[in-house]
């Protein structure tokens, strides 16, 4: 079946098209999640509302645009209000607090599972910040706007993310040539 069958199929409330996107997406959409999300639980609990909230919007869909692109930014959006909901993002510090070391290329050394790692363990506001910005692609006003945030706040959240991260990767460092 096509995506446009299956798209058709969920308009129609058809449970045999439900399933077949749920089983094409939910993988990827999960992915979404668990960047934003540390626990899986949570992670799952996100992922359904995304797809009832997909389910339930699909009759707005009108073809024009990447589908996926669409229920990703589903996703993005439920895992910003389950955090905000949790009151897991803490986003305090200005731009002209943080003073950054530079290191060149931390990203490329990484593969997807050490990333994925890493990530966890940064705090919320950082981890979403540096979702939205390196992995979605978000430009800092549109980050400010979906966070209700400065654009400096945002800035400042993606240069401690990278600056944590950078720590991060050099404590794994020397844990591995031990």
């Amino acid at each position: 079946m096509t995506e446009r069958e299956i798209i058709k199929g969920c308009k129609a409330k058809k449970r045999k098209a439900q399933k077949m996107l749920y089983d094409r997406y939910a993988p990827v959409l999960f992915g979404i999640c668990r960047r934003y999300i540390r626990q899986n639980e949570d992670a799952e609990d996100v992922l359904l509302e995304t797809f009832y909230k997909i389910y339930s919007n699909i009759g707005q869909y009108g073809f024009k645009g990447s589908f996926e692109g669409w229920m990703k930014r589903i996703a993005i959006n439920e895992s910003l209000m389950f955090l905000r909901k949790n009151k897991n993002l803490y986003l305090r510090a200005e731009l002209n607090d943080i003073f950054v070391e530079h290191s060149p290329n931390v990203e490329e050394l990484l593969f997807e599972q050490d990333v994925m790692k890493l990530l966890e363990q940064l705090p919320a506001g950082y981890r979403t910040v540096f979702n939205l910005y390196v992995i979605e692609g978000y430009k800092h006003r549109e980050i400010a706007e979906q966070l209700g945030i400065s654009i400096n706040t945002s800035k400042s959240q993606l240069i401690q993310a990278k600056r944590k991260l950078s720590q991060l990767i050099k404590k794994n460092k020397v844990t591995r040539a031990s």
